[in-house]
Order: structure tokens, then sequence, then C-alpha cells
């Protein structure tokens, strides 16, 4: 298909409560069209099997949908690893949004294939000052990569992200959460020696709190850390 053809599909699977819906989720878009995140996959791999690379170069954006839909035909190539790699690095610069950065990483299943390829992949994105760049490289760890093995050098890349974007800050906050859930003893010694600024501190605290997966005990110690804040 064409692009011009993609786009009127897209535009023909576009619902207009969902349009609302997703708009008001996603500040400074406006250009949603309100087509569901699994009609999208669907079109996805269809398209990562005929000629991706007709679609993926063309530069031609009305909708956010359009750009949405790249990111999900990366996720679904196959073949040789620098080729995708190629795709990835060319993609992260135009991410703007939460929802392309994070929905790009969800589905970006490959990382469960090449972990340790994948992670090497991700280190260009440490220092970078675009804050997708550095949403993309939080969201890939949070998603794949909270285990034992890497957790000294995720707690150093949260020190590292000195970034004044919100969605930078909460994205760091949202993992650190996670890291409570799997590994509460590491997280809390992380936590004594810490170098967050205090809004992403605090956030992490209350993230960790709200989550249903921090046991109890876990909970009160967080609470303890919480009103030292104050």
């Amino acid at each position: 298909m064409t692009p011009e053809q993609i786009r009127a599909q897209l535009q023909s699977m576009a619902e207009e409560d969902y349009r609302i819906f997703s708009a008001k989720l996603i500040p400074n878009i406006d250009n949603v069209l309100g087509v569901r995140i699994p009609l999208l996959m669907k079109l996805a791999k269809e398209l990562a099997k005929e000629q991706p690379l007709l679609y993926l170069e063309s530069t031609d954006e009305l909708y956010f949908e359009e750009r949405m839909l790249k990111g999900l035909i990366i996720c679904n190539l196959r073949g040789d690893l620098d080729f995708i790699f190629g795709e990835i690095e060319k993609f992260v610069p135009k991410i703007d949004n939460w929802s392309v950065c994070d929905s790009f990483c969800t589905h970006l299943k490959i990382t469960k294939k090449y972990k340790p390829e994948v992670w090497q992949f991700l280190q260009q994105y440490r220092k970078s000052k675009a804050p997708y760049d550095l949403r993309f490289l939080l969201v890939m760890i949070l998603g794949y990569y909270i285990e034992e093995a890497y957790l000294p050098e995720i707690f150093q890349i949260f020190d590292e992200t000195n970034h004044e974007e919100y969605y930078v800050k909460m994205a760091v906050a949202w993992a650190i959460s996670m890291c409570m859930v799997k590994f509460p003893e590491e997280t809390f010694a992380y936590l004594e020696h810490h170098k967050l600024d205090a809004f992403t501190y605090r956030k992490a605290l209350q993230k960790s709190l709200e989550s249903t997966r921090v046991t109890k005990e876990n909970k009160e110690k967080i609470r303890v850390l919480r009103n030292q804040t104050k």
C-alpha cells in the first residue's frame, strides 16, 4: 500500500469518541484520529511483511497514528539486527510524546531475544539531552531490564538522568517503583545514597506506595522515607 492508501485506511478505522479520549491524555498533540492500538498493531504486522521501508521512509505525516504506526512496524521487523537497530535509531528522534514512546517500547519484543545486544544499543541514549531519547531508554529499562545483573548500572543511569522534562522524571520514578517491587532490599540501599532531584525522589516513593505489588512492610519503610523529606 502507498502512504496515501494507508492514511485512508487509518481514517476509516478512526472512532470519534476514542479520539476525544486519547487527545485528552496526550498533551501538545492535536492531530489524533482516534484509532485503537490493536487495530494499529494488526496493520503494522501486515505492512512489516510487505514493503515496510516504503512507508517508514515517507515523511508526510498528518496524524499522530501515522507516527505510531511507523514505530509499530519497526517492532515487527525481522531479519538483520543491525538493520533493525538502524531503523530504531532513525525513529527515536521523531518521538515527541509519551504515548508513542511507551507503545514503541512495549511492543519492541525483539529485546527479549537479543537482550545483551539491545542493552549495548541503548547505551548511546544515556548522555542525550533530548527528553524522549531519555524516556525511551528508561521505559526500555523498566520493561525489560529490571534484573539483578543490570541493577548496579540501572541505578547509575537513574542518578545520571538529570533532566527537567516531566515525562523523563516520571519515567525514572516509575522505573524505581518497579525496582522496589522486584528488588526491594537493593532499591532501599540505592535510595540511601541516590543523586535524584527532590521531585523525582518524591514521585518514586509515591509510585512505590501506589503499587499493589509492593508489600505492606516495605510500604511502611517507604512512608518513613517520605516523612523524612517533608
